[in-house]
């Protein structure tokens, strides 16, 4: 990923790279918020905060404190701690501003901090040798994929419930399905970049 540009880039991790559906981290914000497109979007807007601002400071951590002082094998807990002190500053943030969407969220905000896509789109940036400002082009476009396909997902799930859907295929079994129909959408743009 390191010789794309950034327009590339920003087209892989959407689309190609989908954090999501082709990477497969983050499922359990992606059942658990998209039953309703209000919390979808919520959770897509702070997930978007989140993995940009994570995505930036653990690059500067890993290269300027991890790295000259040998100290790399430390990198997962200290990206951890970046997820988590930011995760509180949104849950925080939308405490005060909309408690609405708060209570919408529910468990799945403080769930960011353990939310593997974050984590893994971190790891991801440093494992590819991105630079700084490629970095957040990749964060950026990695937590626009889950928004995506998570806003997608919520849509779809919204009409099913105006289905009749055969009782074994109820909630999560339809929902499992659906993900997996949505993930092979998403396959077909394996190649482009």
């Amino acid at each position: 990923m390191n010789e794309l540009g950034y327009f590339s880039i920003i087209i892989s991790t959407i689309f190609v790279n989908n954090i999501l559906l082709a990477k497969f981290l983050g499922n359990c914000p992606f059942l658990g918020t998209s039953k309703k497109m209000e919390t979808a979007v919520g959770m897509a807007m702070a997930v978007v905060f989140v993995l940009v601002m994570a995505g930036a400071i653990t690059w500067v951590i890993y290269h300027l404190f991890l790295v000259p002082f040998d100290l790399v094998y430390l990198r997962t807990i200290a990206f951890i701690l970046v997820i988590a002190s930011l995760v509180q500053f949104v849950e925080l943030f939308l405490k005060k501003s909309i408690p609405a969407l708060y209570a919408g969220l529910g468990i799945f905000l403080p769930l960011i901090t353990t939310n593997c896509a974050v984590l893994g789109a971190c790891v991801i940036n440093i494992d590819e040798e991105l630079g700084f400002m490629k970095s957040l082009v990749a964060s950026f476009g990695f937590a626009v994929g889950f928004g995506v396909a998570l806003i997608l997902f919520a849509g779809v799930r919204e009409r099913i419930l105006l289905a009749r859907v055969p009782k074994p295929f109820q909630d999560t079994s339809i929902g499992l399905i659906t993900a997996g129909i949505l993930s092979l959408t998403f396959f077909a743009f394996k190649g482009m970049v």
